[in-house]
C-alpha cells in the first residue's frame, strides 16, 4: 500500500489513480475493483456504469491541469475525493482548480494533489485548498511532510487563511 500525506500526517491509501495508457479510450477502459480515482474524461464517458460506485462511496475524480472544475459544478456530492493532476512540477494551473473548487463551487471534502508533487509545493498546495498530497514516489514521504511547515506565517490571504497579515497583525503605536 502506498503511503500519503493526509490532513498533516502520513497515512496509508487506498485508492488506486486510474490513468489511461495510449492505447485506451475513456469510454471503453475498464475500471479496477476498489476504490478508483477516475479522470473526468472516464467519469463522463462511462458516467452510467460508475453510479453504483459514486453511490457506495467508492469513487473520486481526478482532473487533469487543462480541466475546469466547473464541468463538475452538479455532481460534487456524488465523489468521495476530488484530486487535481499536477503533469509537472512547474505547471502551477492545478493551485487555481484547487482554489476554485473550494471557494467558488463549495468542495469540502478530501482534495488530493497527485503527480508531480514535491516537497517545495505543499506548503503553498495547502493554501489553496488541497488536504491531501500524493508526494512523488522517488521522494521521502516525511521529509516532503516538513514542507507543510515551512514558513510559519503567511503574507497573503488565501484559502486556509482569509485576512492578509497586516490585518491580523496588530501594532503598537509609535513613539
Amino acid at each position: 500500500m502506498r503511503n500519503i500525506i493526509k490532513n498533516k500526517a502520513v497515512v496509508g491509501d487506498d485508492w488506486t489513480v486510474l490513468r489511461l495508457t495510449e492505447e485506451q479510450t475513456a469510454d471503453s477502459v475498464a475500471i479496477p475493483a476498489g476504490k478508483v480515482i477516475v479522470p473526468l474524461k472516464v467519469w463522463q464517458a462511462q458516467r452510467a456504469a460508475l453510479e453504483a460506485r459514486a453511490a457506495d462511496r467508492q469513487l473520486g475524480v481526478w482532473l487533469a491541469s487543462s480541466e475546469r472544475p466547473e464541468e463538475l459544478k452538479d455532481e460534487l456530492g456524488r465523489f468521495q475525493l476530488i484530486a487535481v493532476d499536477f503533469p509537472k512540477f512547474m505547471d502551477g494551473r492545478g493551485y487555481s482548480i484547487a482554489y476554485n473548487l473550494r471557494a467558488r463551487l463549495g468542495w469540502t471534502g478530501e482534495l488530493r494533489a497527485i503527480g508531480d508533487v514535491l516537497r517545495d509545493q505543499l506548503f503553498y498546495m495547502q493554501r489553496v485548498g488541497f488536504d491531501a498530497f500524493a508526494v512523488r514516489e522517488d521522494k521521502n514521504i516525511h521529509d516532503a511532510l516538513k514542507g507543510l511547515s515551512d514558513f510559519s506565517e503567511p503574507y497573503q490571504n488565501s484559502w486556509d487563511l482569509k485576512s492578509p497579515l497586516f490585518r491580523r497583525v496588530q501594532r503598537g503605536a509609535a513613539a
